[in-house]
């Protein structure tokens, strides 16, 4: 029971932003892209700036870069062995391989392993974002019917503020660069309004998503690479790493979040199998009311 109340306030607030958009139908891309480009950047910055650069740091990077890899060719293998169509596999790359550990994975970790275990969530949050925006958008422009190119991917992916958001933080921290209370202050409002804003989002983006046409073996098969796979996975690289307790369960834990919702505005941008990455989106986030506190059980 305590574990499902470690993930009830994230349910509370995604409900908040569901029923809002409900009743509301609010223009929820203003809202994402003031998260994303005005809000994000400062909680990257504070999150690189307040931690001294580690050896967690490359630990946090060869895990989320061996997770993806892992997955990736999972969804290849199989596509390939089932004659599946690229724009289905890259459709399940977009869904299987890409977790929220953002929106969804942040607070958890943050009410579950405290402030340690909220700066790693943090870390590969950010890590992950830069993963999304690249490997991921590769994926959607190959699977897509419109076409696109890897290059449009690399432009977005500069466009991205958090990435100079991250950088400023680094550099400031090892430069030893202070900041004044009245800059940091506001700096520090701006970071720790941002979690909660984008998991309204999420909210509000799973109240428009429909099942529409998704098959039951495809759904299926999601599931599992997002509960099964992807922890498992997650854990031998851990294992191979020799990371500590805590950052190992940390990383395994957001390695079993729900599919990205990213992923949702990627497929359709692309027209990559919307239906089943989007659905894919929202059965998973609904399953992960029990599968999380079952992770958090295993791992306590």
């Amino acid at each position: 029971m305590n574990l499902i109340l470690i993930v009830l306030p994230v349910f509370i607030i995604l409900s908040v932003g569901f029923i809002g958009q409900r009743v509301l139908n609010l223009d929820i891309k203003s809202i994402s892209t003031a998260a994303l480009y005005l809000m994000l950047p400062f909680l990257a910055f504070q999150t690189f700036y307040e931690n001294e650069l580690s050896i967690n740091y490359l630990y946090i990077i060869l895990f989320c870069v061996l997770l993806l890899f892992g997955l990736v060719l999972i969804s290849i293998v199989a596509g390939r062995f089932t004659n599946l169509p690229q724009t289905k596999t890259s459709a399940f790359v977009l869904a299987g391989a890409f977790m929220n550990s953002g929106n969804y994975g942040v607070p958890v970790i943050l009410f579950a392993f405290g402030e340690t275990g909220f700066q790693y969530a943090v870390i590969m949050m950010v890590i992950q974002s830069l993963l999304m925006n690249t490997v991921g958008l590769y994926f959607a422009a190959k699977g897509s019917k419109k076409g696109g190119t890897f290059k449009d991917s690399l432009i977005k992916i500069i466009k991205m503020p958090v990435l100079y958001g991250s950088v400023a933080g680094l550099l400031f921290q090892v430069g030893s660069v202070p900041l004044p209370d009245f800059l940091y202050n506001g700096i520090n409002l701006i970071a720790s309004a941002t979690i909660p804003t984008i998991m309204l989002v999420l909210g509000m983006q799973l109240a428009n998503i429909s099942k529409k046409n998704v098959q039951m073996k495809e759904l299926s098969a999601v599931l599992v690479m997002r509960f099964v796979a992807s922890p498992l996975i997650a854990y031998g690289i851990t294992v191979l790493l020799s990371l500590d307790i805590l950052l190992s369960s940390v990383l395994i834990v957001l390695a079993a979040m729900p599919t990205a919702a990213n992923t949702t505005m990627f497929a359709v941008q692309f027209d990559t199998e919307p239906d089943l990455v989007s659905f894919s989106t929202l059965v998973t986030t609904s399953v992960s009311i029990v599968s999380v506190p079952f992770m958090l059980m295993l791992l306590s």
